[in-house]
């Protein structure tokens, strides 16, 4: 089975344009095992009961934040290596340095693009 396939990835945005094109973007890729969520607290309850390998979350989202969700995600015993990717339009100094100190792998600046997706998804999980 190839990573391409095996990969259980999540997508967390409130924004159904943009998770529309961040899947558009892993069906490029041929990611095929993808999940979707509009808030970080419906993320976090599903991916606490059923881990998932991978989540590209965006960064600006009501109630919990992408980075709260990855402060939740670190905090908990099976979820804590989840690989975690942050896309976000403003990677100010702030946001890089408390998802360092949280543990994120990786971020991607809006807009991306496929090539930049997959480089940072790869960056986490190895070649696809």
């Amino acid at each position: 089975m190839s990573l391409k396939t095996a990969l259980k990835t999540m997508i967390v945005d409130d924004m159904s344009v943009s998770r529309g094109l961040l899947s558009q973007c892993l069906e490029e890729i041929g990611l095929q095992n993808v999940e979707y969520e509009k808030s970080g607290q419906e993320a976090f309850a599903r991916v606490s009961g059923n881990p998932v390998h991978l989540v590209i979350s965006d960064y600006n989202m009501p109630g919990m934040n992408g980075l709260d969700l990855l402060e939740h995600l670190r905090a908990n015993k099976p979820t804590q290596q989840v690989g975690f990717i942050l896309v976000t339009g403003t990677p100010t100094p702030d946001i890089i340095a408390r998802g360092r100190a949280l543990g994120l792998n990786n971020l991607v600046k809006k807009p991306f693009t496929t090539a930049s997706l997959k480089a940072s998804i790869e960056a986490v999980v190895g070649r696809l």
